[in-house]
């Protein structure tokens, strides 16, 4: 099957939260991480709502590793994308700056790279962190080592070329470990699985992807307008005038998962952290509180969040849940702080609404991603808060679409709470 083939297989069974399809799609397969929605659902959005006579643009104020701005590129219009976590926020700037690099260029330097590494290699660094000693065969691990220290040594400089060579390393790194991943990327160590790649093997398979998809972003006429800021969703800082007709965008669901474990292996990898414990000083500080590890290492008080103005248009029945959830959380083993957890989360999202009203012109609108969630079996009403938080912020309306229903299968569930996931519509 063609390269156009499968795109458009893809583009005619889209749905806008199933992140697996873009594993499909150039580019976008480069590196697997849970964007909440699929890439051609996004681009068949942009296509449908913008005019051919005057000048679109769209933001993701979650941008991740570019899902929203490649599909921009794709469509040819301008784009901006605000991400917090640095490790994905350099993906995706690899992602966006390569596609425009000269295709020469990145082939000289993969086969330069290439060329450079030992045949063989033997023995490990001393201090070998564990994670890495349980993911991965002695060999394999030696060989990755000798990748990472040649690049290092000789290729980090930035380059949009040199950036995707740290990019292909990154991405081979699960496939070149027999530990098995669950579906969100978390790494199990105790589990294996039966297919695995030799190191060499697998950089080359990548860099053959990326060759062929950089080269058909060139051939469709990409555009180069995106742009992705290390910056916070919550009080954004950029050196640009933006304002915007779309916001496209899934934020993280309030259910627990820690999106900077999410890259504890890659991250370790690179020596950017030693350990689970540095998660929260190099990642999770960074981002919207929607993991209980975040509230429980800033020791966050419930009260001091519930009083904060911001949470005012949907205080009462925030407050109910939240201390519901507090009470029952003294019942359970773990006494997770999904109280705090669920204010701060809130607390967040308000927080962008306001300040995203400022970045969108009149006559725009949003679509958020989004799922509810029941910590402990307590239900939070995310598609009604978020719409209230929005309207409190200045947006003229919200609605919401259900596009599935989620948690019915419920052997080994920890509550039979009916769940869903959806687009929240917010115009205005």
């Amino acid at each position: 099957m063609s390269q156009e083939t499968k795109i458009k297989a893809i583009r005619i069974n889209g749905r806008s939260g199933a992140f697996g399809d873009n594993m499909a799609l150039p580019v976008h397969r480069w590196y697997r991480y849970s964007a909440g929605f699929s890439a051609d659902w996004a681009r068949s959005l942009i296509h449908d709502r913008r005019s051919n006579t005057c000048p679109f643009s769209v933001l993701d104020p979650f941008a991740g590793v570019g899902t929203t701005l490649l599909a921009s590129e794709a469509e040819r219009v301008q784009s901006w994308g605000f991400e917090t976590h640095p490790f994905i926020h350099r993906v995706a700037v690899a992602k966006l700056r390569g596609i425009h690099s000269d295709l020469s260029a990145i082939r000289d330097k993969f086969d330069k790279f290439l060329s450079r590494l030992p045949e063989t290699v033997s023995g490990l660094p001393k201090d070998v962190p564990l994670l890495l000693s349980k993911c991965y065969t002695t060999d394999s691990l030696a060989m990755l080592f000798a990748m990472r220290d040649l690049f290092l040594a000789e290729f980090d400089t930035r380059t949009p070329e040199d950036e995707l060579l740290w990019l292909t390393l990154t991405s081979i790194l699960r496939m070149c470990s027999g530990a098995g991943t669950a579906q969100w990327q978390y790494i199990q160590p105790n589990k294996s699985k039966s297919r695995v790649q030799p190191p060499v093997a697998a950089f080359r398979a990548k860099t053959a992807d990326i060759l062929q998809d950089v080269e058909y972003a060139q051939r469709n006429a990409w555009s180069s307008q995106g742009a992705i800021i290390l910056t916070d969703a919550r009080a954004p800082v950029t050196n640009s005038q933006i304002q915007v007709d779309a916001v496209i965008t899934s934020p993280p669901y309030p259910n627990n998962y820690d999106y900077a474990d999410a890259t504890r292996l890659e991250m370790t990898f690179w020596g950017e952290i030693n350990g689970w414990g540095d998660l929260q000083h190099s990642v999770r500080r960074h981002l919207i509180h929607s993991c209980s590890q975040h509230t429980a290492a800033e020791r966050l008080v419930l009260d001091d969040l519930l009083a904060e103005p911001i949470l005012d248009p949907i205080r009462k029945d925030l407050s109910t849940a939240c201390r519901t959830l507090a009470e029952v959380r003294e019942t359970k083993g773990g006494k997770k702080t999904y109280h705090t957890m669920a204010a701060a989360y809130f607390r967040d999202l308000g927080l962008m609404f306001q300040s995203l009203r400022s970045l969108c012109r009149a006559g725009g609108f949003a679509c958020f991603v989004i799922g509810d969630s029941a910590p402990y079996g307590i239900y939070l009403s995310v598609d009604t808060w978020l719409g209230e938080l929005a309207l409190a912020s200045g947006f003229k309306s919200y609605s919401f679409e259900k596009i599935r229903d989620r948690n019915l299968k419920w052997k080994n569930r920890k509550h039979r709470v009916p769940l869903k996931e959806g687009r929240l519509w917010i115009e205005g």
